[in-house]
C-alpha cells in the first residue's frame, strides 16, 4: 500500500515526529493572537443590573391598586 503523500518529519526531544501536510505548528505568535482576538471576560462574577429598566425584581411585584 503506497502513502497518498511522501512523510514529512523532524527530530525533536521525545523523537522523529512525523508532519501533517496543512498544519502548521502552533507558535508563540499563534498562541498570543488567539488570546487578542478572544472576548474580553471578567475575573470575578459579575452582579446583575437591577436598575429602572432592567430592574427584573421591580416587574415581579404585584401593583398595588
Amino acid at each position: 500500500m503506497s502513502e497518498p503523500f511522501p512523510a514529512a518529519s523532524e527530530p525533536t526531544e521525545q523523537g522523529e515526529q512525523v508532519l501533517v501536510p496543512g498544519v502548521a505548528p502552533l507558535t508563540l505568535q499563534r498562541r498570543l493572537a488567539a488570546l487578542f482576538t478572544a472576548p474580553l471576560t471578567s475575573s470575578k462574577p459579575q452582579r446583575p443590573m437591577n436598575i429602572g429598566l432592567f430592574d427584573e425584581d421591580a416587574r415581579n411585584q404585584l401593583d398595588l391598586f
